[in-house]
């Protein structure tokens, strides 16, 4: 598997270059404390930002429509508790 990722070199051109999940890996296991910290605050916030456009596209889409429509039928039916 190959990730491409563009990188700026204090120009106006724009490289591309290639890394396996591997190299990638390896990368991060040799970055400094506060570099580790710093790229775990920043994947964490990337991947809860990627699901969060997953879901919206989604619901934009209608794909959770039908559950929508079974919590409804569910709470008319008399079946949810309070929380």
């Amino acid at each position: 598997m190959q990730i491409s990722f563009d990188l700026a070199w204090g120009c106006s051109s724009r490289y591309p270059f290639y890394m396996s999940v591997q190299e990638l890996e390896s990368e991060v296991a040799g970055l400094s404390k506060p570099d580790l910290e710093a790229f775990t605050q920043w994947f964490e916030n990337f991947v809860a930002d990627s699901w969060d456009k997953g879901i919206e596209t989604d619901i934009t889409n209608g794909k959770l429509d039908h559950l929508a429509k079974q919590a409804d039928a569910q709470f008319e039916a008399g079946r949810c508790t309070p929380l």
